[in-house]
């Protein structure tokens, strides 16, 4: 599937006596903010905002390049317990392990995703990006919630969960999702649970 500015290639290579003509299926509209603009003037990311400019990553999302950004909206931290996310806002190195788990490492426009595609992140984890029907999914779940904003260095796409890999959470929290319970359990009988957290 071949995208121009996330526009769709509907018929390639009509040839013309002075060049060629390919059909695509919208306007193709000006982009002049990078991906660093984007988040800094969207309300609805302000809370990502603040995120990146404390783990100094706005020099990347300012730069030259290709990029993905599946920015959570304030609506996906909120979801997440203040507890949790006190904790990674306060660890430079889960803040930046979480926000580069957002990133992926080539722009890949909603057009361009078919089911089943495992992409890379900037933090060398991947996420199965796919479809279901006219929705995307990012690991199965259909959590993007506006899609193919194009800026000069990349495409945005607004997610309302937010994407934590398992390096920016604590050993406590990875056991509550394995199968793990009654260890748990024995650790916390024996007040061994703030070792863990």
């Amino acid at each position: 599937i071949v995208t121009v500015n996330c526009a769709r290639l509907l018929k390639a290579d009509h040839h013309a006596t002075n060049g060629v003509v390919h059909v695509i299926d919208k306007v193709i509209t000006t982009t002049t903010n990078s991906i660093q603009q984007i988040i800094e003037t969207e309300e609805s990311l302000e809370t990502l905002w603040a995120a990146v400019t404390a783990s100094d990553l706005n020099n990347l999302l300012e730069s030259k390049g290709q990029y993905t950004l599946l920015a959570p909206t304030n609506e996906a931290f909120e979801k997440i317990p203040r507890e949790t996310l006190n904790r990674i806002l306060g660890d430079p190195e889960a803040l930046r392990d979480l926000l580069n788990h957002h990133i992926l490492k080539s722009a890949m426009c909603a057009e361009a995703i078919i089911a089943g595609l495992t992409m890379e992140t900037l933090g060398g984890t991947t996420l199965d990006v796919g479809c279901s029907g006219e929705e995307l999914t990012l690991n199965g779940r259909p959590i993007i919630a506006n899609k193919d904003i194009l800026a000069t260095n990349g495409v945005v796409h607004f997610v309302n969960e937010l994407l934590i890999p398992d390096s920016a959470k604590t050993l406590f929290e990875l056991a509550q999702e394995s199968e793990v319970s009654k260890s748990m359990d024995l650790f916390r009988q024996a007040g061994l649970s703030s070792h863990l957290t």
